[in-house]
This record gives structure tokens, C-alpha cells and sequence, in this order.
């Protein structure tokens, strides 16, 4: 049998003795408990590149408010809740008012804005500094970061609860919310602001560009085990949840950086999932393929002889 103490030792000891542990754990926490059904939502809308595209926007935002007041999560939090929104804005206007849809309007401006972030620290700060913005580390969350993350996460639960009714409509039957005239515009307007609080929330943990895998992974693994909208939310704040936990301990035994380790985490039970999924997965869908042909091949062979 497993010692119970070893257990204890893997499992809970590094939240027990370390604050930092503590701090990242309650950080994943509330990171799952709104992200995880923003992702999912976006998922349904065939939205799912907006939040990696909107990730990067962030960007040169994080930049200008560290280059202002250096790693002060005020100020880096500002200035990436503007420049996503003024680049999800900008998106809005240009694929009104030209000929290109949202995606490439979204591809042109992430990318524009990636490298203009990328230049602002690398010409203000150090490499080290660059790594930080981009890629975080949840166990470096403090006090103010955790207040950040956690008041992120109250509001998008107490906004989702008052739009979610909307936001099914308009995910199932764009066309009947337009012909009852609801305000459809000011809900795509509202999640969009959502989207980007998240991953202005995240970006301090897990970085800009893996802030948004924990809110895709988890959404996109829960389709593939279920096919209703509560059921999706809830498996995929779980899995959410569950990688963070198994991220951080292994960041912590194993000497890995968190952010990558969590979302690596969200990765392999996404490929398990793609697999192995009884609603989704390539292998029960093969299979129940295999058995219908089977079962519309017998009656033509009866009816044969």
C-alpha cells in the first residue's frame, strides 16, 4: 500500500507549508471558475481563435503600463483592458466596414499588436522581463494579484448569470433574437468584455500567451464528453480545476515552470479526451460507426436470400 504520509507529502504538504502554493492554487481557482465558461461559450459561437487573438492584443497595453509604472498590476491590468478593447473594437469596425470577415481582421490586428508589445519591452526592458509578460508565473501571484483575479471572476459569473439567456439565443437562432429586436449588439459587446477581463486577469499568472489556454482547453475537451450547455460549463470548470492543481504540484516537484505546466496538463487530457471521449472521441465514434454499418448491412443480406 501507498504510505499515507507520502500522499499527504505529494498532494497537499506544498499548500499546507508554502503561502506562494496557496496563493497560486486559490489564483486557478477563481481563474477557472469564470474562464473555463467564457471559453466554452466562445467555442459554441466558433469563436475559439478570438480569445488566443485577443490574448496577444493585450499585449502592447501590458507593455505601455510596465514601461510606466514597471511590474504594477494596476497599471499593466489597465493598460491591457484598453488595448483589448480598443483592438475588439477596432476589429468590429473594420469587418463592418470593409470587405474582410472578423477572423483576418482579428489575424491583422493580433499580430500587429504582438510584435508592437514585443518591441516596446524588448527596447524598455530585459529578456527576462519579455519572458514574464509572455509567458507569467502563477506562483509569483501576490496579494493584489489575487484581489484582481478573484473580483475578474465575480463580476463575469454576476454578468453571465444576467446575459446567459441572451447569449444561448443568439448562439442557437441569431436570426429569431434580430426578428424580436433584441439588443444582440450589446451582448456580443458585453462578452467581448468579458473575454478581455479574463485574459487581462490571467495574463499575470499564466502570461498573455497562455492565459487563454486555460479558458479554450478546458471548454474544448468538455464538448467532447458532453453535448448539453450546463453539463459543458460545469466538466469544464472541473477540468480546468484539476489541471491547475495537477500543474502546480508538478511545476513544484518537478521543477517546471507553472504556467506551461498547467496548460500542458489541459493539453494531454484534451488528446485523451479526442480519443477516448463517449460523445465526441475518434475511437467510441469509429465504433458505433463500425456497428451501424454492420446493422444496416444485415437486413440487405436477408432480404438477399
Amino acid at each position: 500500500m501507498i504510505d499515507a504520509s507520502l500522499l499527504h507529502d505529494l498532494l497537499i504538504g506544498p499548500f499546507v507549508e508554502f503561502d506562494f502554493m496557496r496563493r497560486a492554487l486559490a489564483g486557478v481557482l477563481f481563474l477557472s471558475l469564470s474562464a473555463a465558461p467564457i471559453g466554452v461559450l466562445l467555442m459554441l459561437r466558433r469563436m475559439s481563435l478570438m480569445g488566443d487573438a485577443i490574448s496577444h492584443a493585450v499585449l502592447p497595453g501590458v507593455a505601455a503600463g510596465y514601461m510606466l509604472a514597471g511590474f504594477n498590476i494596476t497599471a499593466m491590468g489597465l493598460g491591457g483592458l484598453i488595448a483589448g478593447l480598443v483592438v475588439a473594437l477596432g476589429v468590429g469596425l473594420a469587418s463592418r466596414y470593409s470587405s474582410l470577415k472578423e477572423d483576418a481582421n482579428f489575424a491583422a490586428f493580433y499580430l500587429t499588436c504582438l510584435a508592437i508589445g514585443v518591441l516596446m519591452v524588448s527596447r524598455q526592458g530585459s529578456q527576462v522581463d519579455l519572458l514574464h509578460l509572455l509567458f507569467g508565473s502563477v506562483l509569483a501571484v501576490d496579494v493584489p494579484t489575487l484581489t484582481l483575479v478573484a473580483g475578474v471572476a465575480s463580476i463575469t459569473l454576476v454578468v453571465l448569470a444576467l446575459i446567459y439567456r441572451p447569449l444561448l439565443v443568439q448562439i442557437v437562432d441569431p436570426v429569431f433574437l434580430q426578428a424580436v429586436g433584441a439588443r444582440g449588439t450589446l451582448w456580443h459587446v458585453l462578452f467581448l468584455m468579458l473575454v478581455v477581463l479574463n485574459l487581462v486577469a490571467g495574463f499575470q499568472a499564466l502570461g498573455t500567451l497562455m492565459a487563454v489556454g486555460l479558458m479554450m482547453l478546458p471548454a474544448i475537451t468538455a464538448r467532447l464528453w458532453r453535448d448539453r450547455m450546463g453539463a459543458i460549463m460545469l466538466l469544464a470548470v472541473l477540468i480546468a480545476l484539476v489541471c491547475g492543481y495537477g500543474g502546480l504540484l508538478l511545476s513544484f516537484h518537478v521543477d517546471l515552470p507553472s504556467g506551461p505546466a498547467i496548460i500542458l496538463l489541459c493539453g494531454g487530457v484534451y488528446l485523451f479526451s479526442l480519443l477516448f471521449a463517449s460523445q465526441g472521441g475518434m475511437i467510441p465514434r469509429w465504433l458505433s460507426h463500425r456497428h451501424h454499418q454492420r446493422a444496416g448491412f444485415t437486413p440487405d443480406r436477408k432480404d438477399a436470400s
